[in-house]
């Protein structure tokens, strides 16, 4: 009789979870650990994550949306209530507040009686891919860059156990970036920390330093494609520690990761074939030993409708239990070593992202490099949109296969959960109510302390850990890195350079032209992002698409107010206003932005609105004036340009 064979220990299993409050997020996070989940995975709501306070005029609407509020230590204490931090693997997904969020996590430990060298975690930390695709930064690049190390060196010395940066290709794929991109992009932005790390830190530390950046990355559809992804990025970082930075032992050289699988390829027609998707790309981060995670995280198959529930979300976790526990895939060796299919692939990509790592190199460096970087980017997201439209990539449901019967899965709810609008407001009086009961005179020492470490370039994690016991704000924290640093407007990466490469636009081109000539001047199309949202690849496509049929286009980028928008239709002379919110802010925003049109002598501007709308909502728009409501289920560019050419026609606004 032969021994069992021994089973690998599998990989922590998280969902990406917060909402509403801190207390509701409590207990989503107790409930999920009761039903196997074995880590944490923090969603932050957007002020939160770009640094203002739940009352601030940006933060309107998006309170709780796409995540929990902490506003401050009593928050954070109400998170993690009788959840002990001592014993708890917890994620962060914070980036620009990072430090900050990490200084509220340390004093509520502390105050469990946890010692920080206990914790373990890890906060993602990474600035450059929020510069190229996600948007909640706040400083400029090269301030945002010392942050970073900052809060790796406080590690290193007093949290040993934490991952301090998470270099983060997820987003760079959710903008489209091809699989040598999103290797070089993110290999890049590791080599830029280190190198900012390497003169902090003793010689001889510097290889343990190495050995906590770890990484978190995007899984896509074609997962044989991506498992060999997954292999290349193995075989470059090893490269990379040992060849430019020295790292002899091979423990601190392994290329550790955690991952989300692809939310860009969800769909909201047929969302139940979702969970098909999310199967296969679970696959390609698991099914190769060599290239394992260590953490998988996976999205509800309803995530491209809205918030997903409770359920949904246990039903993401039993998938991955099932793979774990019922399959026999944690008995055996890599499965792929020696495939040569497998060995090529690997081998073109390595020498793919070889180049454009040279290519970045060449020009400074990733930081140096974000515009570049960016524009490249929105190129590659228009070649994979143009794809799908014509049909050169088959998505069932979406450009095939579109007949199907209702989901019974969508249920009474609409098959997402919402927020109480009335979260805001109580999230607001619990802000006012903490700051009428804090030590005032403490306050103000603890941000003057955070300043000057700002300002004199010191590590700004022990102000930051004195500043959150003292009872300072999320916004009062972001306010004093804003003075002393100053804010950043990142590229759009709609280059003026980029126009006219979409093919088979003539006949769209022929009625813009035919349009200006009857407006008598170029056909105006100015497109907004009100709030906080910084999921800006839509905007971004559409200003491209746009431009490319010859509009005049106006897209300032990430993160407006409504009297931002208004003013710059107004001085444009905007035919035509796009706003686009993927956060769930949409009512609100639009609400107010239609109002101010109208104060402004313009409510027959037409106003289009795109983003994860649902369909009730989109109904309610349409009823308070709103011209066109587009969500991810319409996305041929082509007939969106040519509504915004009837919109903007003074012939048929004329026949109506």
């Amino acid at each position: 009789m032969t021994d069992a064979p021994k089973k690998d220990r599998p990989w922590l299993f998280r969902t990406y979870s917060g909402h509403s409050t801190a207390s509701a997020s409590n207990a989503l996070y107790r409930s999920n650990l009761k039903r196997g989940q074995t880590g944490l995975s923090v969603a932050f709501d957007l002020p939160t994550q770009t640094g203002y306070d739940s009352d601030h005029v940006l933060a309107r609407g998006e309170v709780g949306k796409v995540g929990v509020p902490i506003s401050h230590l009593g928050d954070m204490r109400t998170l993690f209530d009788q959840i002990p931090l001592a014993e708890m693997n917890t994620s962060m997904t914070i980036n620009a507040t990072a430090p900050w969020l990490l200084a509220l996590y340390i004093a509520v430990a502390e105050e469990q009686g946890a010692s920080p060298e206990v914790l373990q975690g890890t906060v993602q930390n990474d600035l450059i891919k929020e510069y190229l695709s996600r948007g909640t930064y706040i400083c400029p690049p090269q301030p945002s860059l010392r942050m970073i190390a900052d809060v790796a060196e406080y590690c290193y010395r007093h949290v040993p156990k934490w991952n301090p940066m998470n270099v983060c290709s997820y987003h760079l794929q959710e903008a489209g970036a091809t699989p040598e991109q999103e290797l070089a992009y993110a290999l890049a932005t590791g080599i830029a920390v280190l190198d900012e790390l390497r003169p902090r830190v003793p010689e001889e530390d510097f290889p343990t330093v190495v050995g906590r950046i770890s990484f978190f990355v995007n899984a896509g559809i074609r997962f044989v494609t991506e498992m060999c992804k997954m292999r290349a990025f193995v075989d470059l970082w090893d490269e990379i520690c040992r060849d430019r930075y020295g790292v002899e032992e091979e423990k601190f050289r392994r290329f550790r990761y955690g991952v989300q699988v692809n939310s860009l390829g969800l769909t909201e027609q047929q969302p139940e074939n979702n969970v098909y998707r999310i199967l296969l790309e679970m696959l390609a981060v698991t099914l190769s030993k060599k290239a394992r995670a260590r953490a998988v995280q996976l999205p509800a198959w309803n995530e491209a409708l809205g918030l997903p529930r409770p359920w949904d979300q246990q039903w993401s976790l039993r998938m991955q239990q099932i793979m774990a526990y019922e399959t026999d895939l944690l008995e055996f060796d890599d499965l792929f070593d020696g495939n040569p299919a497998v060995d090529r692939k690997v081998a073109a990509l390595k020498e793919g992202a070889r180049a454009e790592l040279a290519n970045l190199e060449s020009m400074g460096g990733a930081v140096k490099a974000i515009e570049y970087m960016k524009s490249r980017l929105v190129d590659s997201n228009a070649e994979r949109v143009n794809r799908i439209e014509r049909e050169e990539t088959v998505v069932v449901g979406v450009n095939r296969w579109q007949e199907a019967e209702p989901s019974p899965l969508m249920g009474e709810d609409g098959g997402i959960m919402t927020v109480d609008p009335a979260v805001e407001a109580d999230q607001v009086e619990r802000l006012n109510a903490w700051r009428a009961e804090r030590d005032e005179a403490a306050v103000k020492a603890a941000l003057e302390a955070l300043r000057e470490a700002a300002a004199m370039n010191e590590n700004v994690m022990p102000a930051s850990i004195h500043a959150a016991k003292a009872g300072v704000t999320t916004g009062e924290w972001a306010a004093v890195m804003r003075s002393v640093h100053g804010e950043y407007r990142g590229p759009t990466g709609v280059a003026a350079g980029m126009s006219n490469k979409t093919e088979g636009l003539e006949e769209i081109r022929a009625a813009v032209d035919a349009v200006s000539d009857r407006l008598g001047r170029r056909l105006k199309f100015v497109i907004g992002k009100p709030g906080l949202d910084g999921h800006s690849n839509g905007a971004e496509q559409i200003a491209f698409r746009a431009r490319d049929c010859g509009m005049d286009i106006d897209y300032q980028g990430i993160r407006l107010t409504p009297e931002e928008i208004v003013e710059k239709a107004q001085a444009e002379q905007a035919h035509v206003v796009g706003l686009s919110i993927l956060s769930g802010s949409h009512m609100p925003l639009v609400e107010d932005v239609l109002a101010r049109m109208r104060e402004a002598g313009m409510g027959d501007v037409p106003v289009i609105v795109g983003g994860i709308i649902p369909e009730a909502d989109a109904k309610a728009m349409l009823g308070m004036g709103v011209a066109r409501v587009y969500t991810p289920k319409d996305f041929e560019l082509n007939a969106i340009m040519m509504d915004v050419v009837a919109l903007a026609d003074p012939k048929a606004v004329a026949a109506e």
